[in-house]
């Protein structure tokens, strides 16, 4: 540990004990003579509005934004983060549109909602599906990530002990159920945002030190936009017959206008909307402060580009100029994803144990939520369901225990030689790729079951098997069986002796194609099907504050959007 000092691991310690000791505390004020499953798996009635918005944000700012997407920042800039301003949008529409529905058909978990709707088969299709999503890509991506992170800040060699380290500390939190989860993320987040600032800051002062402007930050955000012209746009034009390697590989991760129209809307409402590990903090609220609690998240979303982007950024300025040099290959190889980590190195005793502590915090809280989700849809939706449907809360909340602790050690072992690969791929477009090989499928059948009478199991089955073999197709296929240049899509050289179809375009063409197929389907079904929801317009009306809110996030949005097109 030879880049801490004293101060800094007081500084992380002091963290660690904090959390561990707010949680217990948490745990005992709030815990009743006999822990139920809707206690354990959904903190029902214990969440207020801000604890739920800041739960939303912890499990969601994890290793993949701090460090895949600080890589994507140096690599691509600005544009990347359309992943967490269009969020902001998502999370209204959820509020407003999703959650009635959830609440009103006592939904807990979303295989719970696809048997409610469809039927027992595709409701356990998608159980499996998810739970091989959360352990095979979400668990282990944000374990490998967060170990790497830290690991290379304090100076390497300790990759694997850090990695037992994280998840033991997840282990702590998780156990206590979802209402120590969710207001240790408060404790989490608080964290989180002062340490990353404080990265933030100290990027943005090395830059202006750089280039003769002494420790100010707005001279220091200005520089960067003055070098890295390129890396301030939201749009990226496409690429024409003179595009370098390098611009066409940007262009396959964000590809211009053309990703609005299609797989950005698609991996945010998956995400915010039909997700276990996200929904689930709202879903033991009442409607009102599940709106305020998403929409509250909603506006932390639109900040969190000056915390995980920025810095990437900066450290390109940097690098291009003679700097970071070591620190962005400490192994001797050069990995984007070390931008984050190669300006924490930088950070003055005390500030370090700060940042350090910041990462952990949105690791852990990541982590530990997304265990409680697979432990809450294999417990309620396998273990209740097929092994023992007698079950008392008792025995279900220690299935659920163990079911922790089962996932914590997979994915231990998944990650211990990274056997998924999860570092070649780069680890945000390793999260957002794989997971948009369901996301189609799954989105297009919630859509239509939530907001589609006609829609019918059997067409549901299709979508999902349907938008998992297209998403395949487009994004390994399409350009050997059909082409490089169609009227759905062009291939672009990635570099590697082939074309690729750049995956938010394979998401978009994937969803379509389901959405069609579905429709057909249903068609020839009843023009009501049984089990469709029965909607009225008084679900979707908001309160004043709720406006307000909606309104200002739009507000702020399309200021930035004008500013940075």
């Amino acid at each position: 540990m030879q880049n801490l000092q004293t101060v800094d691991l007081v500084v992380f310690f002091a963290y660690f004990i904090l959390v561990v000791g707010y949680g217990y505390w948490i745990y005992q004020r709030k815990k009743k003579a006999e822990t139920t499953t809707t206690d354990f798996f959904l903190a029902e009635g214990s969440l207020t509005w801000w604890a739920i918005g800041a739960s939303l944000i912890a499990s969601n700012i994890s290793a993949e934004q701090f460090i895949g997407m600080s890589g994507n920042g140096y690599f691509v800039g600005i544009a990347v983060a359309a992943y967490e301003w269009i969020a902001a949008i998502a999370l209204i529409i959820v509020a407003v549109f999703f959650m009635p529905i959830y609440l009103k058909n006592h939904i807990y978990t979303m295989p719970q909602f696809l048997k409610t709707r469809y039927n027992e088969t595709v409701s356990m299709i998608m159980t499996i599906f998810w739970l091989f999503l959360y352990i095979f890509v979400n668990l282990t991506s944000i374990l490998f990530l967060g170990a790497l992170a830290i690991n290379n800040l304090i100076g390497g060699g300790y990759f694997h002990l850090i990695m037992i380290g994280l998840a033991v500390f997840a282990l702590f939190i998780t156990i206590g159920g979802m209402k120590v989860i969710g207001y240790t993320d408060v404790l989490q987040v608080l964290v989180l945002i002062i340490g990353g600032l404080a990265t933030t800051w100290l990027a943005l002062t090395m830059v202006s030190e750089k280039f003769g402007m002494g420790q100010n930050v707005f001279a220091g955000f200005n520089l960067l936009m003055e070098k890295a012209d390129d890396h301030f746009h939201m749009i990226m034009a496409k690429p024409g017959p003179e595009a370098s390697q390098e611009y066409i590989n940007k262009y396959l991760l964000l590809p211009g206008i053309a990703m609005y129209f299609a797989g950005q809307w698609i991996v945010n409402l998956n995400y915010w909307g039909c997700n276990q590990y996200i929904t689930q903090r709202a879903l033991g609220a009442d409607l009102n402060t599940a709106r305020t609690g998403i929409l509250f998240a909603g506006f932390l979303k639109l900040m969190m580009p000056i915390i995980v982007m920025l810095p990437g950024i900066a450290a390109y300025v940097l690098y291009e100029n003679g700097e970071l040099q070591a620190q962005m290959a400490p192994d001797g190889k050069f990995m984007t994803d070390n931008a984050y980590s190669a300006i924490l190195t930088f950070l003055p005793a005390g500030l370090k144990g700060l940042s350090m502590a910041a990462l952990t915090a949105a690791i852990v809280a990541s982590l530990a939520g997304k265990a409680n989700s697979i432990s809450t849809i294999f417990t309620l939706d396998i273990y209740k369901k097929y092994f023992d449907k007698d079950a008392n809360d008792r025995k279900l909340v220690w299935i659920g225990r163990m079911t922790i602790v089962a996932a914590m050690v997979l994915a231990i072992a998944l990650t211990w030689n990274d056997l998924l690969g999860i570092g070649g791929e780069g680890g945000f477009t390793f999260i957002q790729k794989y997971t948009g090989f369901i996301s189609p499928g799954v989105f297009a059948m919630f859509l239509l079951g939530m907001f589609w009478k006609r829609t019918t199991g059997a067409a549901a089955v299709a979508g999902v098997l349907v938008g998992f073999i297209l998403s395949v197709f487009f994004n390994e296929y399409a350009p050997t069986v059909l082409g490089n240049h169609t009227f759905l899509y062009t291939a672009y050289p990635n570099g590697k002796g082939g074309f690729e179809i750049p995956f938010l375009i394979c998401m978009g063409l994937a969803f379509g194609f389901t959405m069609l197929v579905m429709i057909v389907m249903s068609l020839f079904g009843p023009k009501v099907n049984e089990k469709a929801f029965e909607l009225d317009a008084s679900m979707f009306k908001v309160s004043p504050r709720i406006m307000a809110m909606i309104v200002a996030t739009v507000l702020i949005l399309t200021a930035i959007y004008i500013k940075f097109w």
